[in-house]
């Protein structure tokens, strides 16, 4: 006689047990973990330990950076039982160039020995090989000192602006709050018939939601910050843990379904 006990069908309850990513964000940020948990299919989950960010300007990001607080954040985001540990800002990776988000990346395998490591930058040059990105167009929400660093970090990476726009905001709760239609505008206003995709930055600036319908617009690739974040997560991880609808990057890691 069997003693195998029966249970009913449980819900899905968000168990992390495929991936599990530690997220080190700007504290007065909402946008990424949002977009994540959007994009994320069942199995995957995300863990943040927060930074402050005081605003979204050079001398902002270098005080963030700075801070012993980050250091302690990335160690909090590693302590429970992750895979990967991403940092998620783009602008504070990019701002002196790649050789200074590799530097990140090596203090962060210091503090956080045991998961895999990836930034915002990181993340995005990997999406844009990826994609097989040439030349590219720029979007971004950032004020034109921010803006001028992510053109030059792009094309140090091999990656022509051929043509950019930015919104010059400097408060960080006002980037969350830019509409996605606004969003959408704002990409197609940086199309250019030489660029092979679209890039758009800042993780606490809405984009997900609207990368479908401007890759069908366009006829091109669109990575976002967050979407690229979220891809290499994935990426590192070797799973396939992403819903459908969130751009042709992750062609190969959407997840077959099945639970509830």
């Amino acid at each position: 006689m069997s003693n195998t006990r029966e249970y009913p069908r449980f819900r899905y309850d968000g168990s992390g047990d495929l991936a599990r990513i530690g997220l080190i964000y700007i504290a007065s940020s909402v946008v990424m973990e949002e977009e994540m948990w959007a994009m994320s299919a069942p199995g995957v989950s995300t863990h943040t330990a927060r930074v402050k960010l005081p605003k979204v300007t050079v001398q902002g990001i270098e005080e963030m950076m700075n801070a012993p607080e980050l250091e302690l954040a990335a160690r909090m985001a590693a302590a429970p039982p992750i895979d990967v540990l991403l940092f998620g800002g783009t602008s504070a990776s990019f701002l002196h160039g790649t050789a200074y988000d590799r530097a990140l990346t090596e203090k962060m395998r210091q503090w956080a020995p045991q998961p895999k490591i990836t930034t915002a930058s990181t993340a995005t040059l990997a999406a844009l090989q990826k994609v097989k990105a040439g030349k590219v167009a720029l979007a971004t929400p950032y004020v034109s000192e921010i803006h001028e660093r992510a053109i030059r970090f792009l094309e140090e990476n091999g990656h022509q602006v051929v043509k950019s726009n930015h919104l010059g905001i400097s408060s960080d709760h006002a980037l969350a709050e830019v509409s996605l239609e606004q969003v959408y505008d704002h990409v197609l206003s940086v199309d250019h018939p030489d660029a092979t995709a679209i890039f758009v930055s800042c993780t606490n600036f809405r984009t997900v939601g609207a990368i479908e319908a401007l890759e069908q617009r366009l006829g091109k690739p669109v990575v976002s910050a967050i979407q690229a974040s979220f891809w290499h997560c994935l990426e590192l991880t070797g799973v396939a843990g992403a819903k459908p609808g969130y751009g042709s990057l992750f062609e190969g890691r959407i997840a077959d379904g099945g639970r509830d």
